[in-house]
């Protein structure tokens, strides 16, 4: 039997972690806990509409560099995606077509790098 391995959470590091906070629940982010839990490490978690997967970020998290983190994500339509970051006030991209997806990008206010793929099917389903 195969085991079932699905991604929980991918760290971003922050210089701000307030400021981050603050625009990812602007970009309809789930806030899902914001703990101080101890002097060292503050532990925040934010989840994706419809996402399985979450982010952190806080202090004493990861040790990247802030800006360094990229993540890509699935939506539903890439056209629709774009909009909601710039109605939320996030500089993103003009849709890029390309052979496996359509894409829009957009960086967080540290630069860490989203990239946003509006697929039709995966080949495994």
């Amino acid at each position: 039997m195969t085991a079932t391995w699905k991604i929980e959470l991918i760290p971003v590091p922050v210089t701000d972690v307030d400021r981050a906070k603050a625009f990812y629940e602007r970009i309809g982010f789930s806030a899902d806990i914001d703990s101080q839990v101890h002097e060292g490490l503050r532990f925040v978690q934010f989840t994706p509409p419809g996402s399985a997967c979450s982010i952190a970020l806080g202090v004493g998290i990861t040790d990247k560099t802030p800006g360094t983190q990229e993540i890509q994500v699935v939506v539903p339509d890439a056209h629709d995606a774009r909009k909601h970051l710039l109605a939320a006030g996030v500089e993103a991209s003009e849709v890029d077509a390309q052979p496996w997806g359509n894409f829009v990008h957009f960086r967080d206010p540290d630069g860490n790098k989203w990239s946003l793929q509006a697929i039709a099917s995966r080949p495994n389903g």
